[in-house]
């Protein structure tokens, strides 16, 4: 009598591949079946592909720039009208230096460039200075920007010797720089305000979009019908054990700025508190509406992913200046949430209290917590409703 496992050991190979084929085209089938698993795995890269080919980009387009001309001679002109000369710099000439730290505070221009009173006269004596004032809270983008002005200012020398017929560029004209809002020009300090959004955004869209699909894997919340409990009853019951989570984070993570890191907080501790409550009430009820709609923790999570955690690492202002990116780009990440609490991190941190972007910040982050509260109560009572 053969024994069964030696039959299985001797078996004809053509069985094997039978098999192996009947096995792959069942697979195959059950993979175009699950349209979260094929978007995962084709739709998912090419989006990354073309948002950082195309999208996203270190490089300084358009940069608005405040050139304060103090002295009016054709030389002063001169000298900035090489600033305006490319797709790099946007010159907007300004009255005073008050008009122009204004913009800069309202973060509408990235930089500012003086030209003295007396530079016409100390460029005839050979020691003609320019100020040039930086945004700090992008160090990349200050450090380009940086880069830029010196390189326009340079080429007008250049101009400048070859009219003269000598070789090298003209001396005579120094550049003196300060940094605003980031004063030791540390990337943490531009970085560290984006990681707490980030922080929020795990805590309140990724952690919250696993409730209520876990209880429907599990088979509780059928048990939910036959209560008296509501369908906001039951999202509060959601929302508040993660808020206080949440809270807790941020508050680890502002200890961890001002003591580990010695980060300044030139704003109002209770400005970023209100603003970290906004946003993480809108990620929490993103969150829940993923939960409600996806029914399945592992799909849940994929979409958490992808709504949440990848808009807000790319498309908020963390890693990429706004400014330079297509405008395209632009639309899609002023819907986005973390937008507008990036900015509210930063300016908290960095920049201090600006009450009128604050307002406008929060009125957004409002309205989006409203919108998002609404789509998840309709979403899971409609759930508990059939």
């Amino acid at each position: 009598m053969t024994h069964p496992d030696t039959r299985a050991i001797h078996a004809p190979s053509g069985g094997f591949w039978r098999r192996l084929r009947a096995l792959t085209v069942k697979e195959f089938r059950q993979l175009l079946r699950d349209r979260s698993n094929l978007a995962i795995g084709v739709i998912l890269p090419i989006l990354l592909i073309l948002l950082f080919g195309y999208g996203l980009s270190l490089d300084i387009r358009h940069a608005n720039v405040a050139i304060v001309l103090e002295d009016g001679s054709p030389t002063a002109r001169d000298v900035v009208a090489g600033l305006g000369g490319s797709d790099y710099i946007e010159p907007t000439y300004v009255l005073a230096m008050s008009d122009a730290e204004g913009l800069m505070r309202a973060r509408q221009v990235d930089a500012i460039v003086r030209i003295p009173v007396d530079f016409s006269y100390r460029l005839a004596q050979g020691n003609a200075t320019v100020q040039l004032v930086l945004h700090g809270t992008d160090a990349a983008t200050a450090a380009s920007l940086r880069a830029y002005v010196s390189a326009a200012i340079a080429g007008w020398g250049q101009r400048q010797a070859d009219r003269a017929g000598r070789m090298g560029p003209a001396a005579g004209v120094q550049i003196i720089d300060r940094m605003w809002f980031n004063a030791t020009n540390s990337s943490t300090w531009y970085l560290v305000p984006g990681l707490i959004v980030l922080i929020m955004t795990l805590v309140g869209g990724f952690l919250t979009s696993m409730v209520i699909a876990r209880e429907w894997e599990r088979g509780t919340m059928e048990s939910l019908f036959v209560t008296p409990v509501r369908t906001l009853e039951i999202l509060l019951a959601k929302i508040i054990p993660y808020f206080c989570v949440g809270l807790l984070g941020l508050l680890l993570c502002v200890a961890a700025a001002l003591g580990l890191f010695a980060l300044p907080l030139n704003g109002s501790l209770w400005v970023l508190l209100v603003s970290s409550m906004l946003y993480l009430i809108v990620a929490l009820s993103l969150g829940l509406f993923i939960s409600a709609a996806a029914r399945n923790q592992f799909l849940a999570s994929q979409i958490a992913v992808i709504a949440t955690f990848l808009p807000a690492l790319m498309l908020s202002g963390f890693l990429f200046d706004l400014h330079n990116v297509p405008i395209g780009i632009q639309r899609v990440a002023s819907i986005l949430p973390a937008t507008y609490f990036v900015e509210l991190a930063k300016m908290s941190f960095l920049a201090g209290d600006n009450f009128p972007l604050i307002l406008r910040n929060w009125s957004i982050l409002g309205v989006e917590a409203v919108v998002l509260i609404t789509a998840a109560w309709l979403r899971t009572r409609k759930s508990l409703d059939h």
